[in-house]
């Protein structure tokens, strides 16, 4: 334990046996990194606007390292969401920028929309497909049938966005994921 630490603690152990509540000693400041943020734009989106707002929404509770939030009006959004009657599919220009075709098709043959908007948001924070996969994996995608309506990442999921956003000026190469 380091010396710096030792008076609190010595303090937090004399309060407990005195019978005081004591409370955490806080996170010291120099360990408290904020979140790397991402825009989207949902404009395009049409009928999938909430599904996709649903889908930020899991990734922002999933995790730390980056959260997804709507771009300012006027604002360039490293994300632009699109709805089309294609397969959904996402151009991914980098890590967290590009673009994502929401693809009428896949709602059409009875895919969920959130899961869809998750799994395509997956692509944006670097997640490649896992084919053929069960439904606890997102990346799995459509290869986890239509009765699959899971949206979160699972924890090895997870924990590479984490990792991804982790690292200081991490950049990944412009890909193509076609669902």
């Amino acid at each position: 334990m380091p010396v710096r630490a030792l008076p609190a603690a010595v303090t937090a152990v004399l309060a407990l046996a005195a019978g005081q509540a004591v409370a955490a000693p806080a996170a010291p400041a120099e360990h408290t990194a904020a979140a790397r943020v991402v825009t989207y734009d949902a404009s395009g989106a049409a009928e999938f606007k909430d599904a996709v707002a649903k889908g930020a929404a899991v990734w922002n509770e999933s995790v730390v390292n980056v959260q997804l939030k709507p771009a300012a009006s006027g604002q360039r959004a490293n994300v632009r969401i699109i709805a089309d009657n294609g397969w959904p599919r996402t151009l991914s220009t980098g890590l967290g920028s590009g673009t994502i075709y929401f693809g009428r098709q896949a709602v059409d043959e009875g895919h969920n929309t959130v899961r869809i908007s998750s799994h395509e948001l997956g692509h944006i924070l670097g997640l490649p497909d896992v084919k053929p996969g069960p439904c606890s994996s997102l990346m799995s995608g459509a290869s986890a049938g239509t009765s699959c309506t899971n949206p979160y990442p699972n924890a090895a999921e997870k924990a590479e966005v984490e990792d991804s956003f982790g690292l200081v000026g991490a950049a990944a190469a412009p890909r193509l994921y076609q669902d």
